[in-house]
């Protein structure tokens, strides 16, 4: 048992280390399609995410964060928070049409995300202000293209 347990221990002992990371600290995330153009490619960006801001209430409008879709709680989306609760937001309804702008103030314990891409993106302009429970990580670097490599600074208002 000893030779058995030497070698079986330290397999497992990686691949806690490796859950409570992934889980509670960050990780990598492969994003794709236009909805945060120019921010981020069409094709694909790798970038890291990172979990402890989500957890310690440090989101800050301008962030690119991730969340739980509220329409397909399985898919995992990408887009910059715009308002924290009890921001007052204001956004084009319909950018492809008109001009009309609507005024909202983010409920309690919600956030509002849009995308940098107005003219092509589902956001909280479709499916309203997203529970804070639904985010999941903060984006703030991307690894991959090359071109791109570094921070993901917030974008000022």
């Amino acid at each position: 048992m000893g030779e058995w347990s030497s070698r079986v221990i330290p397999i497992v002992r990686g691949l806690c280390l490796l859950y409570v990371t992934h889980k509670y600290l960050g990780t990598t995330v492969v994003t794709y399609g236009p909805s945060m153009l120019p921010t981020l490619g069409i094709t694909g960006n790798v970038l890291l995410m990172e979990r402890i801001s989500t957890r310690t209430g440090k989101l800050r409008p301008g962030d690119v964060v991730f969340f739980r879709s509220p329409e397909n709680p399985r898919r995992v989306v990408c887009k910059r928070l715009v308002g924290m609760e009890g921001d007052q937001v204001t956004y084009v309804v319909d950018p492809k049409n008109s001009y009309k702008c609507n005024t909202i103030v983010v409920p309690k314990g919600h956030v509002w995300v849009e995308g940098d891409n107005i003219y092509n993106t589902k956001d909280s302009r479709n499916f309203g202000a997203v529970p804070y429970g639904l985010v999941e990580g903060k984006a703030f670097w991307t690894l991959l293209p090359r071109r791109d490599f570094g921070s993901l600074a917030p974008k000022p208002k």
